[in-house]
């Protein structure tokens, strides 16, 4: 069979760790870039969710191609760059929006490439094997002989101890939570289905860029604040809130670059704003997510304490939706 060209990635529902954990497998959450890799003879391809050409943003990519010489096989996995030992979205973002990064960028900041299933091998479709057995194949890849890629155990969610000794982990070194797979499940591109659960420390979304106010003292002339939006379930753009913290200087540099031609006279949103935000806002086009930290989601739909985490290129404004 022919290497299929482009996968979308399969996601997951957000919820609580299921009751009937004993029928699911437990994998820690990495807070990266969902990115699927394609390794032939003819080399390395990678693909994202929005992007189909990956491989030159990260060459680390390219030690697949010695690591399986013999094999044609399709990958799941994210690119992660680590600090202190811990996934850091915020490091990584350094990376997302280099086409073609410099040696010095490399050096600055690796990645590695951390595979958690296998979708393709030696010609046969693994979409309808149970996990289990698509794991089993992988492991048997022995991936992690060399170079930037690891392929982490999953942990059997029967051992009651053991899960909640992950969790607390979780928590203690504030990474982002669990993925919960039944250990049964096939794998279906890119629909998101419950045989795959995000179970999370914190609460996080993505969020459409609407617009800017502009910034004060420090930031005068540059981004102050976010204005954010959603689209609901007849697809309009509603206004959900602004974020103002969390961001480095490098990012706020960053965004005004990106948002200066991206300008339109009138609001984006589907609905009016309050004037608090209106005031002075710039608006423009909604092509750009972001994704935030927050502490809750008032009963109109407005975000508490949101904070910035960075950019997600590899998201669809459109598909920010509420439900999401």
């Amino acid at each position: 069979m022919t290497m299929p060209w482009p996968v979308q990635p399969m996601m997951a529902d957000s919820g609580e760790l299921p009751p009937d954990a004993g029928r699911w497998a437990l994998e820690l959450k990495w807070d990266g870039v969902r990115v699927i890799t394609y390794v032939s003879a003819e080399g390395v391809r990678a693909s994202g969710r929005r992007t189909t050409e990956l491989a030159g943003r990260y060459p680390e990519l390219s030690g697949l191609s010695d690591l399986l010489p013999h094999h044609d096989v399709i990958l799941d996995g994210e690119v992660v760059a680590f600090e202190d030992g811990r996934p850091s979205f915020e490091r990584l973002q350094r990376r997302m929006h280099v086409t073609r990064p410099d040696q010095r960028l490399i050096r600055e900041v690796p990645v590695r490439y951390v595979v958690f299933d296998l979708l393709f091998l030696d010609g046969h479709l693994l979409y309808d094997l149970p996990y289990t057995d698509r794991r089993a194949l992988l492991s048997d890849l022995d991936l992690t002989a060399a170079g930037p890629v690891e392929v982490p155990p999953y942990l059997d969610g029967g051992d009651a101890a053991q899960v909640a000794e992950l969790l607390e982990f979780t928590r203690e070194q504030q990474l982002e939570g669990l993925m919960a797979k039944r250990l049964d499940s096939p794998y279906r591109p890119g629909r998101r289905t419950d045989f795959w659960r995000k179970v999370k420390n914190f609460l996080s979304r993505e969020v459409v860029i609407c617009g800017w106010k502009p910034g004060k003292g420090r930031r005068e002339g540059g981004v102050g604040s976010l204005l954010l939006g959603v689209y609901d379930e007849k697809g309009r753009l509603c206004f959900v809130g602004h974020v103002g913290t969390g961001f480095s200087d490098l990012a706020l540099d960053e965004l005004h670059r990106m948002l200066w031609p991206l300008r339109r006279p009138t609001s984006p949103f589907d609905e009016e704003i309050p004037r608090e935000f209106s005031r002075d806002a710039q608006w423009v086009e909604p092509r750009l997510v972001g994704e935030v930290a927050y502490a809750v989601q008032t009963r109109d739909g407005r975000l508490r304490f949101p904070s910035w985490r960075g950019l997600r290129p590899d998201k669809d404004p459109h598909e920010v939706t509420r439900e999401s």
